[in-house]
């Protein structure tokens, strides 16, 4: 069949949205999956179901987590929203969060939530990602409420975006209205990561080189859906 006339797509569009609603719907909203079948004539795709499932560790995840550490560091990058994994010898020394990291960061230390990122089709850890609240003058400026990081050997395939995804929920769920994250101003995939979730940038920041590699810093808030 022959698309339909500007005029033609105009009133099916018209006439379907009288019967519709706005309501969300499959990841897009209904007078998006209206416009979609007037102009297609066929159903919209729908939208991609996660592939990843966020978890607290557990004695279970103990060797791919030390694997994630030793993968992380042969490839010299930085372990963000590990809770400082590279400064530990074994998970236990790891898992214990708390304790851990008041002695670390003294007055600075703020409670933190871990979550690994585990691929459902075969249990693989791919990444992990940290909410941590409230925020310091510290994670204000520079570090932002999330930190996240993807193993090399599975990067490329949007899981940092999707981590992200399903973290924000969390974050709502513990009654944060909108989070901080933020990225060096030469990191093009993390800045598409949180633009894609929402993200608005506020503003660049300078720091100094042991923060960022170029120097630069931006920052973007999230604004979390009820």
């Amino acid at each position: 069949a022959e698309k339909p006339t500007n005029g033609e797509f105009i009133a099916l569009v018209a006439d379907k949205l009288i019967m519709e609603t706005a309501r969300e719907k499959n990841g897009r909203s209904e007078i998006q999956n209206v416009i979609y079948v007037c102009y297609n004539e066929e159903k919209p795709p729908e939208a991609p179901m996660h592939t990843l499932k966020l978890i607290r560790p557990t004695q279970e995840y103990a060797d791919q987590v030390m694997a994630y550490r030793q993968e992380m560091l042969d490839n010299g990058d930085s372990l963000d929203g590990c809770a400082a994994l590279e400064d530990t010898n074994s998970y236990a020394e790891w898992a214990d969060f708390e304790g851990r990291l008041r002695e670390r960061y003294g007055e600075g230390y703020v409670p933190s939530d871990v979550y690994l990122a585990v691929r459902k089709s075969d249990d693989r850890l791919v990444g992990m990602i940290d909410f941590r609240r409230p925020l310091t003058e510290f994670l204000l400026r520079f570090g932002g409420n999330i930190g996240y990081s993807v193993r090399p050997s599975e990067r490329g395939k949007g899981y940092a975006g999707e981590m992200l995804s399903l973290l924000l929920p969390k974050c709502r769920e513990e009654g944060e209205n909108r989070v901080l994250l933020t990225c060096d101003a030469d990191n093009e995939a993390s800045r598409r990561t949180i633009i894609k979730n929402g993200g608005v940038l506020e503003n660049r920041v300078e720091c100094d080189a042991a923060l960022s590699r170029c120097g630069m810093i931006q920052r973007y808030w999230i604004t979390l859906k009820p």
